[in-house]
């Protein structure tokens, strides 16, 4: 097992229609690596579907000792996080980009 980060990075939309496929490419990524980044640049939205994949990556990382970082959060992905105050689960950096 490497101890490199790995990162991918999700784009469109994060959403019901997507959470079963996108919940199989985290989870594999996030077994290949002890580190690993999820870029969220590319996202355009976060459904209550999306964001469980999100907490569930989150979870595991954690029960396995393993590093998930979220990066790169899209205004889509900070709207969520701060209404539903979801910033210090996830205790990465949100930022901004304008």
């Amino acid at each position: 097992m490497a101890d490199e980060v790995n990162r991918i990075a999700l784009d469109g939309e994060l959403t019901i229609y997507r959470a079963a496929d996108l919940k199989v490419l985290v989870l594999d990524a996030l077994r290949k690596a002890r580190i690993l980044e999820i870029d969220l640049s590319g996202v355009t939205e976060l459904d209550t579907a999306g964001l469980q994949v999100l907490m569930l990556a989150k979870q595991a990382a954690a029960a396995d000792q393993r590093t998930l970082r979220l990066v790169q959060h899209s205004p889509a992905v900070v709207e969520i996080f701060e209404m539903l105050d979801l910033v210090a689960f996830f205790g990465d950096a949100v930022l901004i980009h304008a």
